[in-house]
Formats: C-alpha cells, sequence, structure tokens
C-alpha cells in the first residue's frame, strides 16, 4: 500500500486562476480606466457586497442568473446567502432601497468580480470580472444611445478605436410569435430555428411567418440594411412599435457618433431573461469574443432602466499590448522619489550589495539608480 502523493499546492478548481505579475496590475489599471471615463460622465460608482441574502439577491432581475449562483449557508443567521454571478441586479437593488429618493435619472458604475457555477460561452472562466454602467429611471433612444456613446468612450480609453455594436430588441420575436397564435410544438421548432439561424428550418416551421423571419433573418447585419428591411415589412402593431424603438435608437446612437459601426440583428432574441427593450453587445472586429453586453430592463417594481457591463478579461485580451511598468533598483543610501516622479517602480535594496547592476538584474529591474541618476541596464 503506498500513500497518495499530496495535492499540489498551485491547484485550482477548474475556472479559477491566479493571476500574476504584470498581468494583474495590467488588468487594474485598464479597470480604473474604464471606470474614469464613466465617472467623466456622471456615473457615480457603487460597491456592492460580494455575497447578499439569496431572496434579496435573486430577487427581480437576479432571478435570471439563480442557475449559475453559487448558494450557501450564513452561520450568523441560517439564512442562505449567494455569491454573485451578476452585479447589475444589485445595483437595481441599490437603486430601489438605498438611492430611491436619488434624482432621476440616476446614473451608477460599478466593478468586480463574480462567480458563476458554469462558464458561459467560449470563456472557460467561472470568476468573471465586470465594469459597468446603469442608467435608471428615464426610458428614451437616447437613454439607450447614452450607454453605447459612454462604452464606445470607455473602451477608447483602453486602446480599443475599432468597435462594433450589435444592436437587438428580445422582444421583438416573442411579440412576433405571440400575435401569430402558433401552437406551442410549432412555435418551440421556430424558436430553436430562429437561434440556430437556420433559413430552411425557419422556413418549415414559420407558418404564417416564415416568408418575414426569413427576410429579416437574412437581413442581419450592417444597420442601414436590417433596418431597412425592418421598415418595409408588414408587422402588426405591437411588433412595429419595438421595430420602430430599435430604429430610433440607432439613430440616435449615430447623430452623436456617426463613425461608430453598428449592426443590427432583428431576430435575435437570447440574452439574460431581464431585458425588455433594445439590447448590445459589443465586439473588436475580427474576434469573436463578447466584450460586454448590456440592455434595457425593470429596475425593481416598474422603474425603466439600461445599462451596459464590460469584461475586462476580455477587453485586455482585444486591446493593444501595453508594456509593463519600468522598474528601477535603488541602493541602499539612495533617493528613489526622483525615479517614482518620473514613472518608475522603484525596488529599494534592504541591505548593501558588492554589484547593485547585478542585483538589479536578479530582481527583474531594467534601470539602476547610480549616483543620483537613472541608468538603464545593458542586455546580457
Amino acid at each position: 500500500m503506498t500513500d497518495d502523493p499530496p495535492p499540489n499546492p498551485a491547484l485550482l478548481p477548474a475556472g479559477l486562476r491566479d493571476l500574476l505579475p504584470p498581468e494583474a496590475e495590467t488588468e487594474a489599471a485598464a479597470v480604473e480606466l474604464l471606470m474614469d471615463a464613466f465617472a467623466l460622465h456622471g456615473y457615480q460608482r457603487v460597491k456592492p457586497p460580494l455575497l447578499e441574502f439569496e431572496d434579496s439577491l435573486l430577487a427581480g432581475s437576479g432571478a435570471a442568473v439563480a442557475e449559475q449562483t453559487f448558494r450557501l449557508m450564513d452561520a450568523t443567521t441560517s439564512r442562505m446567502m449567494g455569491v454573485r454571478a451578476d452585479m447589475t441586479p444589485q445595483v437595481a437593488r441599490i437603486a430601489t432601497t438605498r438611492l430611491a429618493h436619488a434624482p432621476r435619472p440616476l446614473r451608477l458604475s460599478y466593478a468586480g468580480q463574480c462567480l458563476r457555477v458554469q462558464p458561459t460561452g467560449l470563456d472557460p472562466d467561472r470568476q468573471v470580472a465586470q465594469a459597468g454602467i446603469e442608467l435608471i429611471g428615464h426610458d428614451s433612444p437616447e437613454a439607450d444611445a447614452e450607454i453605447v456613446h459612454v462604452g464606445a468612450e470607455a473602451l477608447l480609453a483602453v486602446g480599443l478605436t475599432r468597435l462594433s455594436f450589435d444592436l437587438t430588441m428580445p422582444p421583438f420575436v416573442q411579440c412576433l410569435l405571440d400575435e401569430a397564435g402558433l401552437p406551442p410544438e410549432s412555435r418551440g421548432r421556430l424558436a430553436r430555428a430562429l437561434d440556430r439561424k437556420d433559413a430552411a428550418a425557419v422556413t418549415q416551421h414559420g407558418g404564417p411567418l416564415a416568408a418575414i423571419l426569413t427576410t429579416l433573418l437574412l437581413a442581419a447585419g450592417p444597420a442601414d440594411r436590417a433596418l431597412a428591411a425592418l421598415r418595409a415589412a408588414a408587422l402588426p402593431p405591437a411588433a412595429r412599435a419595438l421595430a420602430d424603438r430599435l430604429a430610433a435608437t440607432a439613430a440616435a446612437i449615430h447623430a452623436h457618433a456617426p463613425a461608430l459601426k453598428l449592426t443590427v440583428d432583428p431576430i435575435e432574441f437570447r440574452g439574460f431573461r431581464y431585458h425588455t427593450g433594445v439590447c448590445m453587445t459589443v465586439y473588436a472586429p475580427g474576434r469573436h469574443e463578447e466584450l460586454g453586453r448590456g440592455g434595457r430592463y425593470i429596475c425593481g417594481e416598474a422603474e425603466p432602466a439600461t445599462g451596459l457591463t464590460l469584461y475586462p478579461d476580455a477587453v485586455l485580451r482585444a486591446a493593444p499590448g501595453r508594456a509593463a511598468r519600468l522598474r528601477c533598483y535603488v541602493p541602499v543610501g539612495a533617493d528613489g522619489v526622483p525615479a517614482r516622479a518620473a514613472g518608475y517602480a522603484t525596488v529599494a535594496a534592504l541591505t548593501p550589495t558588492a554589484d547593485d547592476s547585478a542585483e538589479a538584474r536578479r530582481l527583474h529591474c531594467s534601470h539602476v539608480l547610480i549616483g543620483g541618476d537613472i541608468v538603464a541596464l545593458q542586455p546580457e
């Protein structure tokens, strides 16, 4: 009989990882750039707790992420708690309780880590960084457009100059299906076909909606083309109102940012179940990974709101690489203040060394302070 070797102390649960230097500093700096951009547009930062009681965390829009929420019991109260899987429901709770009497529209921003039971999409991580904004108490195309403008400016601050915002209206397809009166089995097959973007199956299962849904399916792409197809479609009144709102939002975005690339997918209906109107997903051209997503929802019982959540990990993978901060070795007795004032990270010697340059290299410094001068180390 042999004893099993002890587990590797560096081994972490699936979907969790350590972030090491310099990546951890790079991520923190990127998040602050995003938050600074939000603040410049009047979005005030809030900081919800990582854990909440389950009944408040999963109330309202939080119900949409219930299956992704880790749960545990509070040893103090014996009540069940949840670890947040998404920060938007927490901000909604703050808006409707602690800030219920604050002037509207209420503009809030946030940043933090979320934990999910299962990874989503192509990203294997279960711990996900978020940085976002919520505009609460105003329902208009201009409010939807502001969320897009501010998100684009924040991403520009981290070096992303080419972006694409994909606009959708998740209630639109559901509205058409409701008004068509399709039987449940046909409705289910049609929804699956639309989700797969399968034009042949949409034609097969669409019944009276087959022609219009196929046309709109094939029209997805540049905003002008997709919106023209929506304008030309014969839609019932409720669906027409949703299509017009989508077009008005696109017009409001282009009025302030005519160069921003917009695409529209009229029949896309995926997303968080709490979305009730215009939604947006952010991409960098040439990449399939989402940089962020958001949209319109109901805050609390009936207050209109919209927001956008950016994913800093994905943003950094798409952004231009940022050089790590240069490190300067400061020998015993030297003053590191000028080096820090010049933007260097200083690494102070704790004991005298025989060769300051060699010690600087050992500690991964690119420069050394010699006689008050910052001297670059030559490659070995």
